[in-house]
Formats: C-alpha cells, sequence, structure tokens
C-alpha cells in the first residue's frame, strides 16, 4: 500500500488552522459561539477580558476561516463556520482522557 503525501502547501494550511486553534481564549471563543451568533460585547463581559484582546483572537479565527463576522449598526456580531469542531474537539478529549489513564495505569 502505498502513501499518498499532500503537498506542502496542505500542509502549511493545516499548519496554520492548527497555530489558530492553538490558544484557550481562542478554544473558549470557539465553544461559546458554537450554537449562537454573539456580539463582541457579550463574549468580552464573558471572558473578563480586553475587548482589544478578544477582538486580536477573533481576527486570527476568522482568517482561519473558522468564524464569520457581520456588522450590525457598531456592533460586530459573530459566528463559529466550522460545524465539524466537535468531531474535532471529541477526538482531542479522547486523546487526553486515554493519556489519564496511561498515566494512572503507569503509577
Amino acid at each position: 500500500m502505498t502513501m499518498k503525501m499532500k503537498s506542502m502547501e496542505q500542509y502549511e494550511a493545516r499548519a496554520r488552522i492548527a497555530k489558530a486553534l492553538g490558544h484557550p481564549t481562542r478554544l473558549m471563543l470557539l465553544d461559546m459561539l458554537e450554537n449562537k451568533e454573539t456580539c463582541v460585547c457579550e463574549l468580552t463581559d464573558a471572558l473578563d477580558v480586553d475587548q482589544s484582546t478578544i477582538s486580536k483572537h477573533l481576527s486570527v479565527l476568522k482568517e482561519a476561516g473558522l468564524v464569520a463576522s457581520r456588522r450590525e449598526g457598531t456592533m460586530v456580531f459573530y459566528r463559529q463556520t466550522a460545524c465539524c469542531l466537535e468531531g474535532f474537539f471529541t477526538c482531542i478529549e479522547t486523546v487526553l482522557k486515554n493519556k489519564l489513564n496511561a498515566h494512572r495505569s503507569a503509577v
């Protein structure tokens, strides 16, 4: 069986998305945006973080294609655009549980 390699550009694109997912605040934002469109002000209040910090994180997620935004007057609303993230996060949780179980078995 031969393994078909993807192009370097495909791996670089994957890495950009993985990098966008590589911050706890961005993961929290994605969870908050999973089921409903939310304004920046609500996200700022919920996380107790400066608006500029939240906006920077949302910009990274938007650039990666994980969220989209719309403006309504002076307010900006964000929504998650990647419906497959739930499966990805389930996979991560499984890895974490397996790692914890392996650690417990070793002790």
